[in-house]
């Protein structure tokens, strides 16, 4: 298979930390009504072998935040990359809280409104610190949308998260959309 490079035509980034930081919360927020949903008997559970499990899914979203933070600089070191997986949600949503708060505070002492224009490598490419940010946000977003159609697949109600779920329409006494 051969990698094709995205071309993104616009470049959306952040330009004020506290802008960033304001939207990193409301992240975490959201995540966690994902990871809350997920029980013991379902965060295993193989759709097809070219998918994730939801507990793949959600240990990927936490171990990344300290991986990516360790790439761009804003952690010495990727305080993760040794930590097996958690065997229970509980145990990774932990983490993912706890690196939350780190990466978030990391940022706030490392990084100023003026430095997000300025370049780092990353990945064999340069970004904007300013648009590294709002990556690190748009892949946790990417990998929670993986989650909730694994999550529909091994009957798990799914949490509304930018609108209501299918669940939330119905408690409403509202069809859902279509």
């Amino acid at each position: 298979m051969n990698a094709k490079k995205i071309i993104i035509l616009n470049d959306p980034m952040y330009r004020h930390i506290q802008d960033f930081l304001n939207d990193w919360k409301s992240e975490e927020a959201n995540t966690l009504k994902i990871f809350t949903e997920i029980t013991h008997d379902t965060k295993s559970k193989e759709i097809n072998v070219n998918v994730r499990t939801i507990e793949k899914l959600a240990w990927h979203i936490t171990h990344s935040i300290t991986e990516m933070a360790a790439a761009a600089g804003i952690l010495e070191t990727d305080q993760l990359a040794e930590t097996p997986m958690p065997e229970t949600m509980a145990g990774i949503t932990e983490l993912y809280q706890k690196y939350c708060g780190v990466f978030a505070q990391a940022l706030r002492s490392k990084w100023t409104d003026s430095a997000l224009e300025d370049g780092i490598p990353m990945y064999g490419e340069t970004w904007k610190k300013g648009r590294f940010l709002q990556i690190i946000i748009a892949h946790q977003t990417h990998h929670r949308s993986q989650m909730t159609v694994v999550m529909r697949m091994v009957g798990l109600p799914v949490p509304g998260i930018f609108g209501p779920s299918k669940e939330e329409w119905e408690f409403m006494g509202l069809p859902a959309m279509e």
